[in-house]
């Protein structure tokens, strides 16, 4: 019982941690767009912080949905080394362009990072769902696994995180082609940022139709989130350090 109260303080403090880093994080954002004319994100160093920003907001909106507290225990490390890369990285200033001001950049930004997020969250939420169907097969409910929620809400949590961040990322793309449109007269160019975030488009699509179509649920659909994210980490990074493309423009 001792235990049980001492690791339900512990998450706590996490989560209250992680609610006062989002709200000084969010001022730092405001502050820095306003000093720099535009979104701050035109650097690795600014797009990773945007990252951890976008991954403890959603968190934060998931936790007070469903009540996922554990969730914590992934959310909270995760974003503390998001934000431990950010500190290593050089601050180099990037001279305002019209091409960072543009209300369609900003919003193929902001949303494309609500998607990852959520996506980010739905593969953490699939670790639990594995971690937790192995200690029930296994019968060793250790103190760890006791604090995990059924696999019912496990599953529908995950599902809700992969609806949130298809949506998100189809608004982005979208948003994306009219900025690629305005900027370079054209929506699609090949570049390999564009060809690697639609295949982690149709990865989730294939994702949500076969859930929706045949019913793929618990582990495989835990399974493919994992895999999904791992789509996005190469999108994201993956591309920008082994790729050549005119995203590497704004992440520099």
């Amino acid at each position: 019982m001792v235990d049980s109260m001492e690791a339900v303080i512990v998450i706590s403090i996490l989560i209250i941690l992680l609610l006062g880093g989002f709200v000084f994080h969010t001022a730092a954002l405001v502050l820095d767009g306003i000093q720099q004319g535009h979104l701050p994100a035109t650097n690795m160093r600014e797009t990773l912080s945007l990252a951890g920003w976008a991954m403890a907001g959603v968190f934060i909106l998931l936790n007070t949905r469903y009540r996922l507290k554990i969730l914590g225990v992934y959310a909270a490390p995760f974003v503390a080394l998001i934000m431990v890369v950010v500190s290593q990285l050089p601050d180099e200033p990037v001279q305002a362009t019209p091409l960072f001001k543009s209300f369609w950049l900003v919003a193929h930004v902001t949303v494309i990072f609500i998607g990852e997020a959520a996506f980010a969250l739905a593969c953490g939420v699939g670790i639990l769902y594995l971690l937790q169907e192995n200690s029930i097969k296994t019968k060793k409910r250790r103190f760890f696994f006791k604090r995990l929620p059924s696999l019912d809400l496990l599953d529908s949590t995950g599902y809700a995180c992969i609806v949130v961040g298809f949506t998100m990322l189809t608004v982005g793309l979208i948003t994306g082609l009219i900025y690629a449109k305005s900027v370079w007269g054209r929506f699609w160019s090949w570049d390999p940022k564009e060809v690697w975030s639609g295949i982690a488009w149709l990865f989730y699509a294939a994702l949500l139709h076969e859930r929706l179509t045949v019913g793929w649920r618990g582990r495989r659909s835990a399974i493919m989130a994992i895999i999904g994210f791992g789509v996005l980490l190469f999108t994201f990074l993956g591309v920008n350090l082994f790729m050549e493309g005119h995203h590497k423009e704004f992440t520099k």
